[in-house]
Protein backbone atom coordinates (compact mmCIF):
# COMPACT_ATOMS: atom_id res chain seq x y z
CA UNK A 1 0.00 0.00 0.00
CA UNK A 2 0.67 3.82 -0.36
CA UNK A 3 2.21 5.66 2.47
CA UNK A 4 -0.07 8.16 4.30
CA UNK A 5 -1.13 10.99 2.20
CA UNK A 6 -0.56 14.43 3.51
CA UNK A 7 -3.90 16.35 4.16
CA UNK A 8 -2.15 19.64 3.78
CA UNK A 9 -3.15 21.80 1.09
CA UNK A 10 -3.03 25.60 0.29
CA UNK A 11 -5.63 28.03 1.09
CA UNK A 12 -5.82 31.59 -0.53
CA UNK A 13 -7.08 34.26 1.76
CA UNK A 14 -9.24 37.15 0.81
CA UNK A 15 -11.86 39.38 1.74
CA UNK A 16 -15.40 40.26 0.81
CA UNK A 17 -15.88 42.46 3.18
CA UNK A 18 -13.63 44.71 5.12
CA UNK A 19 -13.46 42.16 8.34
CA UNK A 20 -13.97 38.73 7.36
CA UNK A 21 -11.43 36.84 5.99
CA UNK A 22 -12.64 34.18 3.05
CA UNK A 23 -10.64 31.12 1.65
CA UNK A 24 -10.32 29.13 -1.67
CA UNK A 25 -8.37 25.73 -1.92
CA UNK A 26 -5.29 26.96 -4.26
CA UNK A 27 -5.89 23.24 -6.32
CA UNK A 28 -9.06 25.12 -7.44
CA UNK A 29 -7.34 28.16 -8.64
CA UNK A 30 -6.12 28.47 -11.80
CA UNK A 31 -4.89 32.30 -11.81
CA UNK A 32 -5.03 35.48 -9.84
CA UNK A 33 -5.18 38.98 -12.46
CA UNK A 34 -5.92 42.37 -11.64
CA UNK A 35 -9.02 43.53 -12.74
CA UNK A 36 -10.01 44.78 -15.94
CA UNK A 37 -12.86 46.19 -18.17
CA UNK A 38 -15.88 43.92 -19.01
CA UNK A 39 -18.31 43.18 -22.00
CA UNK A 40 -21.60 43.16 -20.55
CA UNK A 41 -24.15 39.69 -21.00
CA UNK A 42 -27.71 40.35 -22.22
CA UNK A 43 -29.85 38.46 -19.62
CA UNK A 44 -26.95 37.49 -17.37
CA UNK A 45 -27.72 36.75 -13.73
CA UNK A 46 -27.80 39.40 -11.24
CA UNK A 47 -24.56 38.54 -9.32
CA UNK A 48 -22.77 38.33 -12.90
CA UNK A 49 -20.64 41.78 -14.17
CA UNK A 50 -19.75 41.06 -17.27
CA UNK A 51 -16.80 38.48 -19.59
CA UNK A 52 -13.53 39.51 -20.29
CA UNK A 53 -10.68 37.81 -22.19
CA UNK A 54 -7.52 36.34 -20.77
CA UNK A 55 -5.30 34.50 -22.25
CA UNK A 56 -7.27 34.23 -25.50
CA UNK A 57 -9.96 32.44 -23.17
CA UNK A 58 -13.08 34.35 -22.68
CA UNK A 59 -14.73 34.14 -18.95
CA UNK A 60 -17.77 35.06 -17.05
CA UNK A 61 -16.56 37.32 -14.11
CA UNK A 62 -18.66 36.99 -10.87
CA UNK A 63 -18.75 39.77 -8.10
CA UNK A 64 -18.37 36.96 -5.41
CA UNK A 65 -18.88 39.48 -2.21
CA UNK A 66 -22.37 40.21 -4.01
CA UNK A 67 -23.17 36.79 -4.94
CA UNK A 68 -22.93 35.45 -0.83
CA UNK A 69 -25.00 38.19 0.20
CA UNK A 70 -22.43 41.25 1.24
CA UNK A 71 -22.41 44.69 -0.49
CA UNK A 72 -21.83 44.43 -4.03
CA UNK A 73 -18.39 45.76 -5.59
CA UNK A 74 -18.84 49.32 -6.17
CA UNK A 75 -17.81 50.84 -9.32
CA UNK A 76 -15.08 52.77 -7.93
CA UNK A 77 -13.98 49.77 -6.06
CA UNK A 78 -12.87 47.71 -8.95
CA UNK A 79 -9.81 49.33 -10.49
CA UNK A 80 -8.60 48.16 -6.89
CA UNK A 81 -10.00 44.56 -6.94
CA UNK A 82 -8.98 40.94 -7.98
CA UNK A 83 -10.01 38.84 -10.40
CA UNK A 84 -9.62 34.65 -8.85
CA UNK A 85 -10.19 32.21 -12.23
CA UNK A 86 -11.49 29.26 -10.87
CA UNK A 87 -11.01 26.11 -12.25
CA UNK A 88 -14.39 23.87 -10.95
CA UNK A 89 -17.16 21.68 -11.49
CA UNK A 90 -15.83 21.83 -15.04
CA UNK A 91 -15.91 25.09 -15.45
CA UNK A 92 -13.38 28.39 -16.01
CA UNK A 93 -14.94 31.51 -14.16
CA UNK A 94 -13.55 34.32 -12.73
CA UNK A 95 -14.80 35.74 -8.95
CA UNK A 96 -14.24 39.44 -8.32
CA UNK A 97 -13.37 39.77 -4.82
CA UNK A 98 -12.20 43.03 -3.05
CA UNK A 99 -8.54 42.18 -1.66
CA UNK A 100 -5.88 39.01 -1.86
CA UNK A 101 -4.42 38.62 1.39
CA UNK A 102 -1.90 35.45 1.24
CA UNK A 103 -1.65 31.96 0.10
CA UNK A 104 -0.90 29.60 3.63
CA UNK A 105 -0.45 25.83 4.21
CA UNK A 106 -3.86 24.81 6.10
CA UNK A 107 -3.99 20.96 7.43
CA UNK A 108 -7.33 19.75 6.24
CA UNK A 109 -7.74 18.46 9.68
CA UNK A 110 -7.51 21.41 11.19
CA UNK A 111 -10.93 22.75 9.66
CA UNK A 112 -14.09 22.26 10.87
CA UNK A 113 -17.87 22.38 10.21
CA UNK A 114 -19.45 25.69 9.96
CA UNK A 115 -20.68 26.38 13.18
CA UNK A 116 -24.32 26.80 13.64
CA UNK A 117 -23.66 30.63 14.47
CA UNK A 118 -23.32 31.55 10.97
CA UNK A 119 -26.86 31.40 10.22
CA UNK A 120 -28.16 31.17 6.78
CA UNK A 121 -24.39 31.66 5.01
CA UNK A 122 -24.70 28.29 3.61
CA UNK A 123 -22.06 29.02 1.13
CA UNK A 124 -19.90 28.17 3.93
CA UNK A 125 -18.56 24.69 4.00
CA UNK A 126 -15.74 24.80 6.44
CA UNK A 127 -13.71 27.03 8.88
CA UNK A 128 -10.25 27.30 10.42
CA UNK A 129 -8.19 29.70 12.01
CA UNK A 130 -5.25 31.80 10.95
CA UNK A 131 -3.42 33.89 13.43
CA UNK A 132 -6.37 34.13 15.85
CA UNK A 133 -8.93 34.63 13.17
CA UNK A 134 -11.41 33.12 11.67
CA UNK A 135 -11.27 32.06 8.11
CA UNK A 136 -14.32 30.92 6.54
CA UNK A 137 -14.20 28.29 3.19
CA UNK A 138 -16.45 29.03 0.45
CA UNK A 139 -18.20 26.31 -1.23
CA UNK A 140 -17.83 27.28 -4.50
CA UNK A 141 -19.58 24.07 -6.22
CA UNK A 142 -22.49 25.38 -4.56
CA UNK A 143 -22.18 29.04 -5.84
CA UNK A 144 -21.96 28.32 -9.34
CA UNK A 145 -24.70 25.74 -9.44
CA UNK A 146 -27.03 28.56 -8.23
CA UNK A 147 -25.63 30.88 -10.78
CA UNK A 148 -25.52 28.50 -13.59
CA UNK A 149 -28.26 25.84 -12.86
CA UNK A 150 -27.49 22.98 -14.57
CA UNK A 151 -29.92 22.29 -16.87
CA UNK A 152 -28.34 18.88 -18.88
CA UNK A 153 -30.76 15.91 -18.36
CA UNK A 154 -28.61 13.40 -16.22
CA UNK A 155 -30.92 10.86 -16.89
CA UNK A 156 -29.08 7.06 -16.46
CA UNK A 157 -29.52 4.21 -18.93
CA UNK A 158 -29.39 1.04 -16.87
CA UNK A 159 -31.30 -2.09 -17.63
CA UNK A 160 -33.18 -4.66 -15.02
CA UNK A 161 -29.71 -7.02 -14.10
CA UNK A 162 -27.62 -3.84 -13.65
CA UNK A 163 -30.16 -2.31 -11.46
CA UNK A 164 -30.57 -5.39 -9.24
CA UNK A 165 -26.59 -5.55 -8.96
CA UNK A 166 -26.85 -1.83 -7.20
CA UNK A 167 -29.97 -2.54 -5.20
CA UNK A 168 -27.86 -5.80 -3.69
CA UNK A 169 -25.33 -3.62 -2.88
CA UNK A 170 -24.27 -1.30 0.08
CA UNK A 171 -23.59 2.32 -1.06
CA UNK A 172 -22.16 5.00 1.09
CA UNK A 173 -22.06 8.58 -0.83
CA UNK A 174 -19.47 10.94 1.13
CA UNK A 175 -19.28 14.79 0.10
CA UNK A 176 -18.78 17.72 2.39
CA UNK A 177 -20.90 20.41 -0.78
CA UNK A 178 -24.91 20.09 -0.13
CA UNK A 179 -25.05 20.49 -4.04
CA UNK A 180 -23.34 17.65 -4.72
CA UNK A 181 -24.44 15.63 -2.36
CA UNK A 182 -27.88 16.56 -3.95
CA UNK A 183 -26.43 15.15 -7.32
CA UNK A 184 -24.65 12.20 -6.05
CA UNK A 185 -28.46 11.23 -4.74
CA UNK A 186 -30.38 12.46 -7.53
CA UNK A 187 -28.54 9.91 -9.48
CA UNK A 188 -29.24 7.03 -7.66
CA UNK A 189 -32.78 7.83 -6.30
CA UNK A 190 -33.86 8.60 -10.18
CA UNK A 191 -33.05 4.98 -10.74
CA UNK A 192 -34.19 3.46 -7.28
CA UNK A 193 -31.21 2.33 -5.91
CA UNK A 194 -31.04 2.66 -2.08
CA UNK A 195 -27.65 4.06 -0.45
CA UNK A 196 -26.49 5.77 3.11
CA UNK A 197 -25.08 9.34 2.89
CA UNK A 198 -22.66 11.56 5.01
CA UNK A 199 -21.66 14.81 5.14
CA UNK A 200 -17.77 14.03 6.39
CA UNK A 201 -14.97 11.14 5.93
CA UNK A 202 -14.89 10.66 9.66
CA UNK A 203 -18.78 9.94 9.88
CA UNK A 204 -18.24 7.90 6.79
CA UNK A 205 -15.41 5.66 8.08
CA UNK A 206 -17.51 5.40 11.31
CA UNK A 207 -20.93 4.01 9.22
CA UNK A 208 -18.45 1.54 7.36
CA UNK A 209 -17.19 0.13 10.96
CA UNK A 210 -20.90 -0.31 12.36
CA UNK A 211 -22.05 -1.75 9.01
CA UNK A 212 -19.49 -3.93 8.94
CA UNK A 213 -20.25 -5.13 12.57
CA UNK A 214 -23.59 -5.68 11.72
CA UNK A 215 -22.49 -8.14 9.37
CA UNK A 216 -23.67 -5.81 6.52
CA UNK A 217 -20.60 -4.24 5.12
CA UNK A 218 -20.62 -0.77 2.41
CA UNK A 219 -19.42 -2.72 -0.56
CA UNK A 220 -19.55 0.74 -2.64
CA UNK A 221 -18.21 3.95 -1.30
CA UNK A 222 -18.13 7.09 -3.35
CA UNK A 223 -16.38 9.56 -1.94
CA UNK A 224 -15.33 13.36 -2.66
CA UNK A 225 -11.75 13.79 -2.22
CA UNK A 226 -11.81 17.52 -0.94
CA UNK A 227 -13.28 17.77 2.33
CA UNK A 228 -12.75 19.24 5.51
CA UNK A 229 -11.57 16.70 8.54
CA UNK A 230 -10.89 13.79 6.81
CA UNK A 231 -10.54 14.28 3.17
CA UNK A 232 -11.05 11.20 0.21
CA UNK A 233 -7.34 10.48 -0.14
CA UNK A 234 -6.79 9.89 3.98
CA UNK A 235 -10.46 8.37 3.89
CA UNK A 236 -9.60 5.76 1.17
CA UNK A 237 -6.20 5.00 2.99
CA UNK A 238 -8.16 4.17 6.18
CA UNK A 239 -10.34 2.04 4.49
CA UNK A 240 -7.78 0.46 3.41
CA UNK A 241 -5.94 -0.42 6.36
CA UNK A 242 -9.09 -1.61 8.34
CA UNK A 243 -9.31 -5.18 7.37
CA UNK A 244 -13.31 -5.58 8.16
CA UNK A 245 -13.95 -2.88 5.53
CA UNK A 246 -11.30 -2.76 2.99
CA UNK A 247 -12.28 -4.42 0.49
CA UNK A 248 -15.09 -2.24 -0.79
CA UNK A 249 -14.73 -0.76 -4.16
CA UNK A 250 -13.87 3.00 -3.87
CA UNK A 251 -14.71 5.85 -6.22
CA UNK A 252 -12.96 9.21 -5.61
CA UNK A 253 -14.79 11.94 -7.24
CA UNK A 254 -12.84 15.77 -7.56
CA UNK A 255 -14.55 18.90 -9.19
CA UNK A 256 -11.25 19.64 -10.43
CA UNK A 257 -9.49 18.94 -13.63
CA UNK A 258 -6.63 18.59 -12.45
CA UNK A 259 -5.07 15.00 -13.35
CA UNK A 260 -2.38 15.48 -10.44
CA UNK A 261 -6.04 14.56 -8.26
CA UNK A 262 -7.61 11.65 -10.10
CA UNK A 263 -3.67 10.00 -9.99
CA UNK A 264 -2.81 10.42 -6.67
CA UNK A 265 -6.49 8.79 -5.96
CA UNK A 266 -4.95 5.74 -7.61
CA UNK A 267 -1.84 5.96 -5.84
CA UNK A 268 -3.75 5.69 -2.11
CA UNK A 269 -5.92 2.82 -3.47
CA UNK A 270 -9.19 4.13 -4.85
CA UNK A 271 -10.37 1.62 -7.65
CA UNK A 272 -11.72 4.45 -9.54
CA UNK A 273 -11.37 8.25 -10.03
CA UNK A 274 -13.80 10.93 -11.89
CA UNK A 275 -14.16 14.57 -12.56
CA UNK A 276 -17.44 15.30 -11.01
CA UNK A 277 -20.36 15.20 -12.00
CA UNK A 278 -21.96 13.06 -14.81
CA UNK A 279 -24.49 10.51 -14.02
CA UNK A 280 -24.46 7.64 -16.19
CA UNK A 281 -20.30 8.12 -15.39
CA UNK A 282 -20.76 7.62 -11.66
CA UNK A 283 -23.46 4.41 -12.19
CA UNK A 284 -21.12 2.80 -14.66
CA UNK A 285 -18.23 2.88 -12.20
CA UNK A 286 -20.45 1.86 -9.47
CA UNK A 287 -21.75 -1.39 -11.86
CA UNK A 288 -17.72 -2.18 -11.93
CA UNK A 289 -17.74 -2.39 -8.06
CA UNK A 290 -21.36 -4.21 -7.88
CA UNK A 291 -19.53 -6.62 -10.55
CA UNK A 292 -16.67 -6.70 -8.61
CA UNK A 293 -18.34 -7.88 -5.26
CA UNK A 294 -20.38 -10.55 -7.09
CA UNK A 295 -17.63 -12.73 -8.21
Amino acid sequence: MQSKSSQSQGLLLFKLSQLQSFALGTLKIQEIVPYQPLTQLPSAEANVLGATSIRGQTLTIIDMAAAVGYPPIREEEKNDSVIIITDCSRMHVGFLVRKIERIIECNWKNIEPPPGSLGSRTYISGVTRFESKLVQLLDVELLLSEIFPDDTNNAVEINGVQKGLLQNSQILLVDDSAVARRQLENALTNIDVPFKVCKNGNDALAVMKECAKKENPINILVSDIEMPGLDGYELTFEVRSEPEIAQAYIILHTSLSSEMSLDRANQVGADNALTKFEAQELVNAMLEGAKKHQK
